[in-house]
């Protein structure tokens, strides 16, 4: 899974990206700092590989992973080309979902593009630039099906039907992730690859002393604008972030016990992330490895099989099955068996989250 960081200038997207993938990119005050997009791969956190780990007596742990990109700040006009331009709409349309950081804090010493804080508007502002770029991509795309359709070709005025109503939408600055598709449509909409058809987060970056209290008006403002477009928001400080990735594993829970925080932001990121892309993971557990593979929910076993190599989904036979609380509980996977909740399943299984699955296979 891959997620795109973008947010006009200082709004706390590079400080951001540092506490996610500690790489310390700079993260000085001027705009444009960011000048080529970075790329941190950051592990997903989940509690169930410490307790496969010890049931199975193994060291080696590996958790599924997010990639994340931190995109150059946008400004007015990038979609002609103003600030650093095209060039980083491209970057936007390689990643499955946008994590929309928006500043929802006051500070006289941190410089905004626009000299006073409105995240509406700020949201407004790289919504715009985004559309503007997809009305460009949508506009090449319907010429070159209309060309197609005056050829005679039927199946094309359907998608190009399709198309024009995705372009009334966009001319009428709504995202096409608004847009009611059929389940043929969105995948039909997948390889236009539009940048406003990709799911969005909003992470409104609070400052520290905000931390644990309730909302301020700027992140209220976020969440209304975000629930007029059924997008998620998130509330963090990106700055706590940095100080908690900086910590020890024991010291980062003390902090965060002290904060009155139950979860990081990144935590709360993931998880959103998941939910939102309809993500789960399923497990794998053996003395070698215990490891967390991501999968879409709705996966069948033989799909998820193929996760871990082609050859396991070209030769599938059968899956054995046991939950990770029924795993838990059994305190081990004889035990497990023994009271019958190991299972085996076929092809027509949907894998569940939180699956510990043995593949059996042949070829």
């Amino acid at each position: 899974m891959k997620l795109g960081l973008v947010g006009l200038p200082n709004v706390g997207k590079s400080t951001l990206f540092n506490a996610i993938t500690k790489k310390g990119i700079p993260a000085e005050n001027y705009p444009f700092c960011t000048i080529e997009p970075n790329v941190g791969v950051v592990t997903v956190p989940d509690k169930r590989l410490e307790v496969l780990a010890r049931m199975y007596d193994t060291k080696k742990i590996t958790p599924a992973i997010i990639e994340f990109v931190d995109i150059a700040g946008l400004v007015k006009g990038a979609s002609q080309g103003a600030g650093l331009g095209n060039k980083f709409l491209s970057h936007i349309r390689e990643v499955d979902a946008i994590v929309h950081i928006v500043r929802c804090f006051d500070d006289p010493k941190v410089i905004h593009v626009s000299d006073t804080i409105d995240p509406v508007r700020d949201i407004e502002t790289i919504n715009l630039e985004l559309i503007l770029a997809d009305i460009e991509s949508l506009q090449k795309k319907i010429e070159k099906t209309a060309k197609s359709v005056k050829a005679g070709d039927k199946s094309a005025a359907a998608e190009l039907e399709l198309q024009n109503k995705l372009m009334e939408m966009l001319e009428s600055q709504k995202p096409v992730r608004n847009y009611p598709a059929s389940a043929e449509e969105n995948e039909i909409i997948k390889g236009y690859f539009l940048i406003t058809s990709k799911p969005v987060i909003y992470c409104a970056n609070i400052k520290d002393s905000d931390i644990g209290g309730s909302d301020n008006d700027y992140v209220k403002a976020v969440r209304s604008y975000a629930a007029k477009e059924g997008s998620e928001v998130i509330v963090c400080s990106a700055k706590i972030e940095e100080e908690l990735s900086s910590l020890e594993p024991d010291e980062a829970e003390l902090f965060k016990e002290e904060l009155g925080l139950s979860s990081s932001g990144l935590d709360k990121l993931i998880v959103t992330s998941y939910r939102l892309l309809g993500l789960i993971s399923y497990l794998t557990a053996g003395e070698p490895e215990v490891r967390a593979w991501t999968i879409a929910r709705g996966t069948k076993a033989p799909a998820a099989a193929g996760k871990i190599h082609s050859d396991f989904e070209r030769g599938f036979i059968k899956a054995e099955v046991v939950s990770f609380d029924d795993l838990a509980k059994s305190g081990s996977y004889n035990n497990a068996r023994e009271h019958g909740l190991v299972r085996m399943e076929g092809k027509d299984y949907v894998v569940q989250d939180g699956d510990v699955i043995l593949f059996r296979f042949n070829v």
